[in-house]
C-alpha cells in the first residue's frame, strides 16, 4: 500500500471521528466545518487534523466557525497544527497535542527481529498495570494501555513486564497502538520488539495500524517500524465570550 491509499484511509477515518462526512479537502487548503460532535478534541473545543497538506478543522457552533476561518485563512496546513502559530492570530487559552499521526501499510511494515522476544498477556492482565505504576501516571496516560481491545504483547524479565504493547479498535477497522517500557529497560530497543509484535497482530487482521505520538522517541520507534508520517492532530481551546449584562 503506497502513501496515497493510506492517506485516503487517513481521511475517511478523521472524517468520521469528526462526524463530518467527506469534508477534509483532498487539494490541499483548510476546511472548517461546525459539528458539536467531534471527536477531534473535548466537547466545547476546536479540533485539528492535518493530513497530507490538508486540513479539517471541527468547531462547535457557527459564530465560533466564523471567527476560526477568518483567523485561520491565512495559515498552511502545517502550520495549523503548530501551537505557536496558532496562538498568534486566535486567543487560545489551552492546548492538546499537537500529536504526530503515523500509519503503517503492510508493503512498508519493517518487523524487528532481535534478542529479545515478545509474548502474550491477556489486556487486563495485573502484570500491565504494576508497569505502567512503574512508568509514572504522565507516561501511563500517553500509552493508554489500560484501553487496549488487542492481547499485550510484552517483553517479560525476572518475571516482569518490562516493554508492552497492544492495540484497541477505532472506526473503520483501525488498530490504534499503545505502547509502554519501564523507565529502567529504556534504550534498549524493547518497544520496537513489542510494539512490532502488535502491528504484525493488527495487519495480520486486516486492520490499519495508526501511531499517535507526542515524544520524539516514540515518533523514532514507528518510524524504525516503517509507519509513514502523514500529519499531526492538535486541539485547541479558546476565550470564551464574556455573556453581556443587561
Amino acid at each position: 500500500m503506497s502513501t496515497h491509499p493510506l492517506l485516503l484511509e487517513a481521511h475517511r477515518l478523521w472524517e468520521e471521528l469528526a462526524h463530518a462526512p467527506r469534508s477534509f479537502p483532498t487539494a490541499g487548503g483548510t476546511r472548517v466545518v461546525v459539528s458539536p460532535e467531534s471527536r477531534l478534541c473535548p466537547p466545547g473545543w476546536v479540533g485539528v487534523v492535518a493530513l497530507g497538506g490538508s486540513a479539517l478543522v471541527t468547531v462547535e457552533t457557527e459564530s465560533t466557525a466564523a471567527t476560526v476561518r477568518g483567523a485561520l485563512a491565512g495559515l498552511t496546513a502545517e502550520a495549523l497544527v503548530d501551537a505557536a502559530a496558532v496562538r498568534e492570530v486566535l486567543p487560545v487559552t489551552g492546548v492538546l497535542g499537537p500529536a504526530a499521526l503515523s500509519y503503517a501499510s503492510p508493503e512498508g511494515f519493517r518487523p524487528v527481529t532481535g534478542p529479545s522476544r515478545a509474548e502474550r498477556l491477556p489486556g487486563g492482565h495485573p502484570a500491565l498495570r504494576a508497569l505502567e505504576e512503574a512508568a509514572g501516571q504522565d507516561d501511563s496516560a500517553e500509552a493508554s494501555l489500560d484501553d487496549i481491545t488487542s492481547p499485550a504483547f510484552v517483553v517479560l524479565e525476572h518475571g516482569r513486564v518490562v516493554a508492552a504493547a497492544g492495540h484497541r479498535a477505532w472506526p473503520r477497522r483501525t488498530a490504534h497502538l499503545s505502547v509502554l517500557t519501564a523507565p529502567e529497560a529504556r534504550g534498549r530497543g524493547l518497544a520496537r520488539t513489542v510494539a512490532s509484535a502488535a502491528v504484525a497482530d493488527a495487519l495480520a487482521a486486516g486492520l490499519l495500524p495508526q501511531w499517535r505520538a507526542r515524544l520524539p522517541a516514540s515518533r523514532r520507534v514507528a518510524a524504525a517500524l516503517g509507519f509513514e508520517d502523514l500529519g499531526a492532530q492538535l486541539s485547541l481551546e479558546l476565550v470564551r465570550d464574556e455573556p453581556t449584562r443587561p
